[in-house]
């Protein structure tokens, strides 16, 4: 196992291409959409069109939303985000019927690091429960120590694979791909934070579990 060494030119990169990778897919379905309104004229199948665009559009806008809190700036230079608002990007990730999606979180300004690592760990209980099944966020006490507590139930629940390594800063090879970044960089956001990060599986629940360090 080897630390990764990435610079700065090469995360920028790496997280435009997962962004990309999220968005092109409902984009590329408003474009099918699209094309189909202006070469068929049978109602049913213009009705399917735009009804194809509107989910599209929404998924594409809220992956977007998602994407700027979870990856972008969202602010100045130690700006908090109200949690308020990462609730509700976290729920335009779950429009459709795979997942289902519970939050409970007091109502607080956080730090806009912690909040990031959040998201991003939202998103790595995703991958955890490839089948569909439910994701359950919670986070428990205040500013300065706080907990987060992300359960995935789902059939064939699992760790995604190379998860704990990557959130260390390692991998057999010292680099890191397309596909491994975000875990890697919540791994990033997770030092800069002050928190550790853990994963548990039992039977088909994963739980990730956030602490202040």
């Amino acid at each position: 196992m080897a630390t990764i060494s990435l610079d700065s030119l090469d995360l920028a990169a790496l997280l435009c291409s997962r962004v990309c990778h999220d968005v092109i897919s409902p984009v590329g379905a408003i474009v099918n959409g699209l094309e189909v309104l202006e070469d068929d004229n049978d109602a049913s199948m213009r009705e399917f069109a735009l009804d194809l665009i509107n989910k599209s559009a929404r998924q594409a806008s809220a992956r977007l939303q998602f994407a700027r809190l979870a990856f972008g700036a969202a602010g100045s230079a130690g700006a908090s985000i109200d949690l308020g608002d990462a609730e509700q990007v976290a729920r335009g990730l779950f429009l459709d019927d795979k997942v289902a999606f519970s939050w409970s979180a007091p109502r607080l300004l956080f730090p806009k690091n912690r909040v990031k690592l959040l998201l991003n760990l939202i998103m790595i209980a995703i991958t955890a429960i490839p089948r569909g099944g439910a994701i359950d966020v919670a986070v428990s006490g205040t500013v300065e120590a706080c907990e987060f507590v992300i359960k995935a139930k789902g059939l064939n629940a699992r760790i995604p694979a190379h998860a704990e390594t990557l959130l260390a800063g390692d991998s057999e090879s010292g680099t890191v791909d397309a596909h491994g970044i975000q875990v890697y960089y919540a791994g990033m956001i997770a030092r800069a934070s002050g928190m550790t990060v853990a994963f548990s599986i039992d039977g088909d629940e994963v739980t990730i579990r956030a602490t202040t360090v």
